[in-house]
């Protein structure tokens, strides 16, 4: 048993999916850095300097003791930071159809490649049999 377990994790498919997995939470990370620093500085500008990631619905107000301290924080509904995933859901969405539409161009044109001639068809041999019994 310990050994299939060696052979199935030093296989070729267990790695590439931990390489796909650590790619996709760097890329995942990168996105999430592009869509809160640049797009949507930039998406708040032309909506009258807004800042989707600081709007939010207050439920109920934090509770502050006599000394400034907070006791209960408050409770609200972060629409901004939902925005702002959506649009990194696009975007990725986006990166990742642009991907895959050249990985399958790429495909594409290894299928066009000029095939090796195939051999006779079946109905060939088929045919050549049947002449060669008439000849006996």
């Amino acid at each position: 048993m310990l050994k299939e377990f060696k052979e199935f994790i030093t296989g070729g498919n267990v790695i590439e999916f931990a390489v796909a997995v650590i790619m996709a939470g760097a890329i995942g990370t990168v996105v999430k850095g592009f869509v809160s620093n640049i797009v949507m500085p930039v998406v708040g500008m032309f909506t009258g300097g807004v800042s989707f990631a600081d709007k939010k619905i207050i439920l109920s107000e934090a509770i502050v003791d006599a000394a400034g301290k907070v006791s209960q924080p408050e409770n609200a509904i972060m629409y901004g930071a939902w925005i702002d995933s959506i649009i990194n859901l696009i975007i990725v969405g986006f990166v990742m159809f642009m991907m895959i539409k050249s990985y399958n161009k790429m495909k594409k044109k290894e299928e066009e490649a000029p095939a090796e001639p195939a051999g006779p068809s079946q109905e060939d041999l088929l045919a050549e049999i049947r002449d060669l019994l008439k000849k006996d």
